[in-house]
């Protein structure tokens, strides 16, 4: 039998053959098949081997229940006319596998390609509105509310699409060249401000410490410069007392003797040279210390003294 004859007598087998080997199909792992008929959603078939009615049905779309990501560029503009350029990553999955979910997300838009250009455009037009209503100075600081902000206005679109955002990440915020070096500029200025204040700062509590100890070393020294005066004074009047008491007992003695109360003075004299000598430490003291001088000394003492008995009778 020739290969002719056998086509022309079995050829309902190999169409039968091809029907039901067409029947069966299978889904990768992290898909969702959707199946029509005629064009119209009939049902949804989960990963693994699956059957088609032949000819009737068909598979219209996988749709991946995977996270997706996308990379997003683009140019905002501050409400006080700064150019501000972001670069950030979109994460993205379908909401969940469920029928319904499935359903929407099949036949919501046409093609990948269209849902990542509404998805995309969407993100960038709400930064853009956010950074619209900020200062160049405030962006900056702003990454975290800029990426909250965007996630509460986008779910909701994304919601209606059957998709839910993960996660924007803006790993990277930049302005013009002449932006950025002004902004250096200022931050420049400010360390040397703040540098400058501290080291003044700085200045007044040393200077101030060091008054106060100045202050204080003074005030001690007159302390203990007036103490030792006084103590000085003590000393000097407890001294004369003495000398006056020897003096007079010495006179008295010599009074009762019947002796020259003059050796008195000359005893005082030789002594006062000695002490001179003893404890002039190198000083140059121009003294006459013949017995002349001493008369005339003496003299120039008593009549001081009658001076200041005078004086004081008068009083």
């Amino acid at each position: 039998m020739g290969i002719g004859t056998f086509l022309a007598s079995y050829w309902w087998v190999i169409v039968l053959a091809i029907i039901v080997l067409g029947s069966f199909f299978t889904i990768n792992q992290g898909y969702i098949g959707v199946i029509t008929m005629f064009g119209k959603y009939q049902r949804i078939v989960r990963p693994g081997l699956n059957w088609k009615i032949p000819i009737l049905e068909s598979v219209y779309k996988k749709v991946s229940i995977q996270n997706r990501s996308v990379e997003l560029e683009f140019q905002a503009v501050t409400m006080d006319q700064a150019n501000v350029y972001f670069k950030s990553m979109l994460l993205y999955s379908v909401q969940n596998a469920t029928e319904e979910t499935i359903k929407k997300v099949a036949f919501v838009f046409i093609s990948d390609r269209d849902l990542m250009q509404a998805l995309i455009r969407t993100i960038e037009g709400n930064i853009r509105s956010f950074v619209a209503t900020k200062k160049q100075a405030e962006v900056l600081g702003l990454r975290r509310e800029i990426v909250n902000y965007v996630k509460v206005e986008v779910d909701h679109s994304l919601e209606e699409w059957g998709y839910h955002l993960q996660d924007l990440q803006i790993n990277d915020i930049t302005f013009d060249k002449v932006i950025l070096d002004s902004m250096s500029k200022v931050v420049a200025s400010n360390n040397l401000k703040a540098a400058a204040e501290n080291e003044g700062q700085a200045l007044l509590i040393t200077k101030t410490k060091q008054a106060e100890a100045d202050g204080n070393s003074i005030k001690i020294s007159a302390e203990a410069e007036k103490t030792a005066a006084m103590l000085r004074g003590q000393g000097v009047a407890l001294f004369r007392q003495e000398v006056a008491k020897g003096m007079s007992e010495a006179a008295e003695q010599m009074k009762q003797a019947n002796l020259d109360t003059n050796v008195i003075l000359f005893s005082m004299w030789t002594e006062a040279i000695k002490n001179f000598a003893e404890y002039g430490k190198g000083n140059v003291i121009f003294l006459d210390g013949s017995a002349q001088g001493m008369e005339s000394t003496m003299k120039q003492i008593q009549a001081l003294m009658v001076k200041q008995a005078g004086t004081s009778d008068l009083r």
